[in-house]
């Protein structure tokens, strides 16, 4: 019989539709727990994670609603409230970015990238805690980049938010600690998503052979490999493991590209 960890426990995913926070919807539920699936645009893809999602036997709340701004915040942790009435484990997952240079970045892009990316972090984190205060703990995980260390082309607006995001990590982590919510955040690398394919395709072909190239471990993440290493700091394994970013990233971050 295969094993269910979390059952019994609700997840919250925002940008649960596709790539990484598709794959971590499906390896809570997979392991027993009820998904909240957050999407904005992308209904299609999100109705397909909760078909699967019910497919495994769990249930499935698809919510549309836009992290960045606070009313919408509001508006999914009020259907969140309504249908569970609580919440085990939060990953803020969605993720937006204007990929340009810092002296072609705009007012607008700016502050809509570090809305999206580290403010809906620290907001949707105070509408959580009450949720998981009814069951005496919880988990909250960040889906970061390594972006927010590295200097990477184009990515000044992103990395920038990434890095705050990481910072509202460790800040939360020990603030939440005594409430027993433990907060970590995950840096995944390149990762072979349909985005990346679909950039492949139109732009440069060989991306992703050089990446691989460049990969120690001889190829690239999934999104299957950042949802077993999620999952794995939600686990009492884990329990002990606060404030971090884990990278995965097959090595790729440790060398320098050729």
């Amino acid at each position: 019989m295969e094993s269910k960890p979390f059952a019994g426990k609700v997840v919250l995913v925002t940008g649960g539709g596709r790539g990484i926070g598709r794959a971590i919807a499906l390896y809570f539920a997979a392991r027993g727990a009820d998904v909240v699936i957050n999407f904005v645009r992308n209904q299609e893809h999100a109705e397909e994670v909760a078909a699967q999602v019910e497919a495994l036997g769990q249930r499935a709340l698809m919510v549309r609603a836009n992290v960045g701004y606070p009313e919408e915040i509001e508006k999914l942790f009020a259907r969140i409230a309504e249908t569970f009435e609580v919440l085990d484990i939060f990953i803020s997952n969605a993720a937006t970015g204007f990929n340009r240079p810092g002296m072609q970045q705009k007012v607008s892009g700016w502050d809509y990238t570090m809305n999206v990316n580290a403010r809906a972090f620290l907001f949707a984190a105070q509408k959580a805690v009450p949720l998981m205060e009814k069951r005496g703990g919880g988990h909250m995980v960040a889906i970061t980049s390594p972006g927010s260390q590295r200097v990477l082309p184009d990515y000044i607006a992103v990395g920038a938010s990434k890095a705050a995001l990481e910072a509202l990590t460790r800040y939360l982590a020990v603030e939440l600690a005594p409430k027993n919510i433990i907060v970590n955040a995950v840096a995944p690398g390149i990762v072979l998503t349909d985005a990346l394919k679909h950039f492949a395709a139109l732009s440069d072909p060989q991306v992703i052979e050089r990446a691989i190239v460049n990969t120690p471990a001889g190829r690239l993440v999934t999104p299957e490999d950042v949802a077993g290493v999620v999952g794995f700091l939600c686990s009492p394994e884990a329990a002990m493991i606060r404030g971090q970013v884990i990278v995965v990233d097959g090595g790729y971050t440790l060398i320098t590209p050729g």
